[in-house]
C-alpha cells in the first residue's frame, strides 16, 4: 500500500534524506524513456494496484481539446503493477528530482511507497513514484475499449503520437515481465493495431 503522500499536489522532494540517493519506480514511459542519470535499474512490482489508460495527456501525448490517454494507477485487492526502479546517486538527486517533477506536472503527485524486486521477493525497496489521483485535474476515468482505442489512435502531443506510447508500453512488459498477463494494456493494444490496419486497409482501397 502507499505509506504516505506529499501535500503539495505534484512538486517537491518527498524524502527525508538523501544522502544515499533515491529511487524512482516507473510504470509508463519511465520503463522506457529515461533521460536522467541513474545508477542501477531493476524490474520491481507493487503489489494491491493496477495500471490503466485513465489519465489525460495535453502536455505529452495529447493537447488541449484533444487529450491523449496514459496510465495511472487504481487501487485493486489482487492487482500486481510491475514497472523500473531506479536508483538516483545523491548528487544527481535534488536535480532528477525537479526534472521528474516538471516530466510529470500533469496532474500526478508524488508519492513514497515500496516495491518488491523481482530478482530477491524477500527485498522492500523504498521508492517515488507518480501518481494521477481520482480528484486530479486530468483524471479521464474509465471508458469502453474503443472509446479509449480511438481517442489513443487520433491523439498526437509534443512528445509523439499516442498509441506511439501505448506500443512503447506494451512491449517493454513483454521485455520486462514476459510472463504477466496485463489484459487492459494488451486489449487496448489490439484494439488501437486493428484500427491502424483498418486505416491501412481503406488508403490501399483508395
Amino acid at each position: 500500500v502507499l505509506l504516505a503522500a506529499m501535500s503539495a499536489p505534484h512538486c517537491g522532494n518527498p524524502f527525508a534524506d538523501l544522502s544515499d540517493g533515491f529511487y524512482v519506480w516507473g510504470y509508463g514511459s519511465l520503463i522506457w524513456k529515461v533521460d536522467f542519470p541513474y545508477r542501477e535499474k531493476r524490474v520491481a512490482y507493487l503489489p494491491g494496484y493496477s495500471r490503466f489508460f485513465y489519465q489525460s495527456s495535453t502536455d505529452h501525448r495529447g493537447v488541449p481539446g484533444n487529450p491523449g490517454r496514459v496510465v495511472t494507477l487504481v487501487e485493486e485487492a489482487h492487482g500486481r503493477v510491475y514497472g523500473m526502479a531506479y536508483h538516483v546517486p545523491a548528487e544527481k538527486a535534488h536535480a532528477v528530482l525537479e526534472q521528474l517533477d516538471y516530466r510529470e506536472k500533469g496532474g500526478y503527485k508524488a508519492l513514497l511507497t515500496q516495491v518488491i524486486p523481482v530478482d530477491n521477493p524477500e527485498e522492500r525497496l523504498n521508492v517515488m513514484v507518480y501518481l494521477g489521483t481520482t480528484s486530479n485535474p486530468n483524471w479521464a476515468g474509465p471508458a469502453s475499449l474503443q472509446e479509449m482505442a480511438l481517442q489513443i489512435h487520433r491523439s498526437v502531443g509534443p512528445s509523439g503520437p499516442n498509441k506511439e506510447y501505448l506500443y512503447m508500453l506494451a512491449e517493454s512488459m513483454r521485455t520486462i515481465a514476459p510472463d504477466v498477463e496485463d489484459a487492459h494494456l494488451f486489449e487496448l493494444e489490439a484494439a488501437v493495431r486493428a484500427l491502424d490496419n483498418a486505416l491501412a486497409a481503406a488508403e490501399q482501397e483508395n
